[in-house]
């Protein structure tokens, strides 16, 4: 189930989520307009198709992975397929941006405490 982040959790939420999932990731995808992420999607589409429900541009969204018990510096990956939209100048799975990454980071880092600081 999706689980629009408004407010901050913590890693020990996304241990147990990913426990249940894909055993040490949780795949998210970030809003980098609104501020909020949405955490809990098999598929990062699914987090994608949430988040625009509930107001996002497609345009703003982002996909990531968290790795939880990894400490700060390695816990956060910049990939999915849904980064990939040349429109945007995003030709890879990663969010090529530097700027780019630097906003989520800060954003992960408001949502879930001990989260990377950029």
């Amino acid at each position: 189930m999706v689980e629009i982040l408004r407010s901050a959790t913590t890693r020990a939420h996304l241990a147990a989520l990913a426990a249940t999932q894909f055993g040490d990731m949780v795949k998210a995808v970030v809003d980098v307009r609104r501020r909020v992420m949405a955490i809990g999607g098999e598929l990062h589409s699914d987090e994608e198709a949430a988040l625009m429900e509930d107001g996002s541009a497609q345009a703003d969204l982002w996909g990531i992975n968290l790795y939880p018990a990894e400490p700060s510096d390695a816990w956060l990956e910049f990939d999915s397929m849904i980064n990939v939209r040349p429109s945007q100048g995003n030709r890879t799975r990663r969010v090529e941006d530097a700027q780019r990454r630097g906003v989520i980071g800060e954003i992960v880092a408001t949502l879930v405490e001990g989260g990377p600081a950029g």
